[in-house]
């Protein structure tokens, strides 16, 4: 048979059959970010009370990468990353928007740009010109204050649904809820609704699905019915024993099994790759305390401190007849690295301007490594934990260095995954490399510095504004 003939079948069947032809094209793309959900957050992570039988599923059938970060420790920057596949520092967006200053503490943070610039071009408007229907449900969190057309859709999203109007916290107010006819007044669901409503809209071309939940940030409200089901299992020798919290966990689960199985019941399970991460790593403690909510352990400490606990998260990949079963992944990866691998699997090609590596081939092959280094840069104070640092992972290595004095902190994550010994005096050599490495990242994208503060007053160095 000639090529000739082979193009008239295939060109034949496309438009006879084009479901048929559809299945073999770009797949669809369904990514998952949690909000705040720490490393342990999902039972197949090593949580001892929360309940993720669709995310544990979903790992048993995919690849679970156990060295995953987010690209900073608070929100607004990772989802720049997610956004862009560009290291925070790089893009200046470096804490969450529209963050907050300690007028009094012994540093002055940088001037920082406080929203994502419509000059970068994001993952949904790469999609979009590649074919894409492009739809954003639930969190954004990367506007500039008090600036309008913004938004998702100023950004490459065909579509946008976040919280109804008048929503406290996570519960959608009375009149609303009888005025849309929903069956529950909890947002989380009400989000969940729409997304399946946009996938049922996505037959004529692939989709994006990029799902930013609010949950389990703060507020620790947990749909009721749910809070009151986790109080009778609460076992108060577990590490994991908030009720409300667990409640908001499982809520969350029961949401990315309801778009699973929204995508069987449509037959589009087999030609859609799924992702699910989390933004940053658990909240731990607030005001230098601690606040209950949940642990990030055996990590140290929790999101918006210069540890694992802040950046390391749970990230799961299944992608069918290409992610092997039920594998786990120890190559180190990162958010800045899903632009590159959702322009690869689309057939994009890739983009010499992102910071990221395409995963694709990790996914295939989880045993494959990534070689380079992976860079953190926070020049700034957080409520939840340290001051101003920069760190560098390289192998099982993790320096550490703190901006107010340059103190540095040296881990070998191999052995000593709760970073409690500093190794800077054992291995002397290792940490000089590493910071040569750190000083090198951050001059060759213009990091930008914390400087110190004239009016530093130590009596009064914690106290807290918010940025404007």
């Amino acid at each position: 048979m000639t090529i000739k003939s082979l193009s008239l079948i295939a060109l034949f069947f496309a438009v006879v059959f084009p479901s048929i032809a559809f299945s073999q094209s770009k797949p669809n793309i369904v990514f998952f970010l949690a909000d705040d959900l720490g490393w342990t957050g999902l039972r197949c992570f090593g949580s001892d009370f929360y309940e993720t039988p669709n995310l544990d599923r979903l790992a048993s059938e995919g690849v679970k990468f156990t060295n995953a970060y987010s690209a900073c420790t608070v929100c607004s920057p990772t989802r720049a990353s997610v956004m862009t596949g560009m290291y925070p520092a790089r893009l200046r967006l470096t804490d969450f928007i529209a963050g907050q200053n300690r007028p009094h503490a012994k540093m002055t943070i940088p001037d920082w740009t406080k929203g994502l610039e419509k000059k970068r071009t994001t993952i949904a408007e790469a999609l979009k010109e590649g074919g894409y229907r492009t739809i954003h449900v639930g969190k954004w969190h990367l506007d500039f204050p008090n600036q309008s057309d913004q938004g998702p859709t100023a950004h490459g999203f065909d579509v946008t649904h976040g919280k109804p109007q008048g929503t406290r916290g996570y519960y959608i107010n009375e009149k609303t809820v009888e005025k849309l006819g929903l069956k529950s007044n909890y947002s989380t669901d009400y989000l969940t609704d729409k997304a399946i409503e946009e996938i049922g809209r996505s037959t004529e071309e692939p989709f994006f699905l990029y799902f930013a939940y609010n949950v389990p940030h703060t507020p620790i409200q947990g749909r009721e019915d749910l809070v009151e089901e986790f109080k009778k299992k609460v076992n108060t020798s577990a590490v994991h024993r908030n009720p409300i919290y667990a409640a908001m966990v499982k809520s969350l689960d029961m949401s990315v099994g309801r778009v699973l199985d929204t995508l069987k019941e449509k037959g589009l399970s087999e030609n859609t790759l799924v992702v699910f991460t989390s933004d940053n790593g658990g909240l731990t403690q607030r005001n230098g305390k601690h606040d209950g909510f949940t642990e990030n352990l055996p990590l140290r400490r929790g999101k918006g401190s210069a540890y694992e606990g802040g950046t390391r998260v749970p990230a799961i990949a299944y992608w069918p007849g290409v992610t092997p079963k039920g594998v786990e992944c120890e190559t180190p990866i990162m958010t800045i690295d899903y632009y590159a691998t959702l322009l690869e699997i689309a057939g994009l090609g890739p983009n010499a301007d992102v910071d990221g590596k395409s995963l694709a081939t990790v996914f295939k092959n989880p045993e494959r490594t990534l070689q380079r280094n992976l860079f953190w840069h926070y020049p700034h104070y957080h409520a939840g934990g340290d001051g101003p640092y920069s760190a560098i992972r390289s192998g099982d290595w993790r320096l550490v260095e703190f901006l107010e004095d340059g103190k540095l902190e040296l881990y070998d994550l191999s052995n000593d995954i709760g970073e409690k010994s500093n190794r800077v005096e054992t291995h002397p050599e290792k940490a000089t490399e590493l910071k040569a490495e750190l000083y090198h990242w951050r001059k060759s994208i213009a990091a930008q510095m914390p400087v110190e503060n004239p009016n530093h007053d130590p009596a009064r160095e914690t106290e807290v504004s918010r940025a404007r």
